[in-house]
């Protein structure tokens, strides 16, 4: 296929990131691009082979493999490839073959640096070190999104409703203004100072329409306005309540109320207060402002091991506070104990989603009675209390109350020992979740001589991390033909990515993978990569480099997407639609997902590193 300059031009106006380039910078690089017509089955390069430049598909599809000839990603029209290795050494990291005749337009290796160094939209799309969008962290309430702090879908009055039913629903609903709305399209405002104002001292009846008093076409702003735009309005015109508008429709209000509620709305804020409540139910009362919480510090531009940590930190004092008062109610323990957290909680990463896992490490003291009767009392109030704070109960029962997770030491060294030395699939998974324990409450430190006699044990098996490594795959990453991501093909979810199961987990799994082999104490996932880094966890640096900035990517879009959904009104999950994302947004996720794949794969035959 012959190709003009005026054709690889217009192609590359509808390409992210080259669309965003300025005229005369898109046409001085589409004269730099190159044009290869390729045979189906035709070799574009090898793994390993000096990289001519980067490959962008112009039509036809291309297959990408890993070091072990693994199928990574399927590539169409628009995609692009070879940038790991442009951006390494140069050295291609994989394999890639036309899958059928294909078009390639390649950028030669120094006008890909050129046009790298000197445009920033080009640099930041083939940026893989930070994710996507991020801005820099600030809890400064004049430079957030109104959209982080404002009250969603306030309750409105049609015109003809009576200053009765608007004083009635203040009222009952502890606010002090109404929006008045012509179905979703704002006409006027109502608050307490009119039915003062104008009712009262105006001796108006009980029955005159809202209509008559209310403001009309009130100051309004965007969900894309900041703080500083609500308190310099607020300030300049006298006024507390600022409805906001998005296309012509009523959103969200925002009040000074909301205002002082968003500032105190902090993690620490939370943990004070849970620190001091009497009972669950005053807890569950905090615990419900963690969607809130989770928005203000995704808003405000906290990295996500930043946001699950401080989440997480919620959950540890509620479940101290509740070992606090489980102890006050029973008494005190009559041994040694100490209360463990595994899963989400134990690794520091809960998001707005999460039940609870847990279990009790008891002194070997502790006799039959004192485990079936004392320590059975505590773990079922403070799993009781969890599930009251939202924390819901495990469906798989891996919590405290289950006989089988309240034991003496010295079972739990029978456990871990059993596990180790007998890896069948029950094994691999209980072990999988005992590996990320972390302990909240009790006497902290019966634990540490556990782990470090665990790991040492473990990771000189080698048929038990065999095993392991071969759990660490279960969890496939969602590559797929589609734009490189495959989705949910049926069901509720339908079209849509899991990035719990299939985009965190895996990576989860392969920073508990590099643990075990590096004898790493760390739950977290990310501090287990970072620790890995050194080489002596059966990764390379560079391939931990990689993995760590693949799941930060992953990580920060599951938060992203959640966000969206709590400014929507909505319960947050972990199912993303791809469809919901740019092409920017796509790029990036699949080449992360790549990367975790890659990993997989490395592992699955063998190889613990990434070269």
């Amino acid at each position: 296929m012959s190709l003009t300059h005026d054709q690889i031009t217009r192609f590359l106006r509808s390409v992210h990131p080259y669309d965003s380039l300025p005229d005369e910078a898109l046409q001085g690089l589409g004269a730099a691009f190159e044009i290869q017509v390729l045979p189906r089955d035709a070799q574009i390069y090898r793994l390993g082979e000096t990289l001519k430049g980067l490959y962008l598909i112009y039509s036809g599809t291309v297959e990408v493999t890993d070091e072990n000839g693994v199928v990574v990603s399927h590539l169409g029209l628009r995609n692009s490839f070879g940038e790991r290795g442009l951006l390494r050494d140069g050295v291609a990291v994989t394999s890639a073959r036309c899958e059928s005749e294909t078009t390639l337009l390649m950028l030669p290796v120094a006008a890909f640096q050129d046009v790298r160094s000197t445009e920033g939209a080009v640099q930041r799309f083939f940026d893989r070190a930070g994710p996507v969008g991020r801005k820099a962290p600030t809890n400064d309430l004049a430079t957030t999104e109104v959209a982080t702090m404002m009250a969603r879908k306030p309750i409105t009055l049609t015109q003809n409703d009576t200053v009765r039913t608007a004083a009635q629903k203040m009222r009952d609903s502890g606010i002090s203004s109404l929006c008045i709305a012509d179905g979703k399209v704002l006409v006027g405002i109502v608050t307490t100072g009119d039915l003062v104002g104008k009712v009262l001292a105006g001796n108006q009846p009980p029955d005159t329409a809202v209509a008559e008093i209310m403001t009309r076409s009130p100051r309004t702003l965007p969900s894309s306005a900041i703080g500083s735009d609500v308190l310099h309005m607020m300030m300049e015109h006298g006024i507390g309540h600022i409805p906001i508008v998005d296309n012509d429709k009523l959103v969200g209000i925002v009040t000074q109320t909301d205002l002082t509620r968003f500032q105190a709305v902090t993690s620490a804020e939370m943990v004070r207060e849970i620190a001091q409540a009497e009972t669950a139910e005053e807890m569950a009362k905090v615990t419900a402002r963690i969607p809130q919480l989770l928005a203000q510090l995704v808003g405000t531009g906290h990295r996500h091991d930043i946001v699950t940590r401080l989440i997480t930190d919620v959950a540890d004092t509620a479940t101290r506070r509740l070992l606090a008062l489980a102890e006050a109610k029973f008494g005190a323990p009559p041994v040694p104990y100490v209360w463990l957290a595994c899963g989400s909680q134990g690794r520091q990463e809960q998001t707005g989603v999460s039940d609870q896992d847990n279990c009790l490490i008891l002194n070997d003291a502790a006799t039959d009675e004192m485990r079936d009767g004392y320590f059975a009392d505590l773990a079922g109030f403070v799993c009781d209390g969890l599930n009251t704070c939202g924390y819901v109960y495990c469906p798989g029962d891996m919590m405290a109350t289950a006989d089988r997770w309240r034991q003496p030491l010295r079972v739990w060294r029978k456990y871990f020992a059993g596990w180790i030395t007998t890896p069948d699939p029950e094994a691999q998974m209980l072990a999988s979740v005992m590996f990320d324990l972390r302990p909240i409450g009790g006497a902290l430190n019966c634990f540490a001589r556990l782990q470090n006699e665990t790991l040492a044990a473990a990771s000189h098996n080698s048929i038990f991390v065999a095993h392991m490594a071969s759990n660490a795959l279960k969890h496939h990453p969602p590559l797929g033909v589609l734009r490189g991501l495959a989705t949910i093909r049926s069901g509720e979810h339908k079209n849509q990515i899991d990035m719990k199961h299939n985009g965190v987990v895996p990576v989860v799994d392969l920073g508990r993978l590099c643990a075990l082999q590096g004898r790493l104490t760390p739950a977290n996932t990310r501090a287990r990569l970072r620790a890995a880094s050194d080489g002596s966890a059966g990764i390379s640096s560079s391939g931990a480099a990689d993995l760590l900035n693949a799941y930060d990517l992953i990580a920060e879009m599951r938060l992203d997407h959640q966000l969206r959904q709590i400014h929507a009104g909505q319960a947050p999950d972990n199912y993303l639609s791809p469809a919901d994302l740019s092409d920017f947004e796509r790029s990036h996720l699949r080449d992360a997902f790549v990367v975790v794949k890659s990993l997989q794969s490395a592992i699955g035959h063998g190889r613990g590193a990434l070269n």
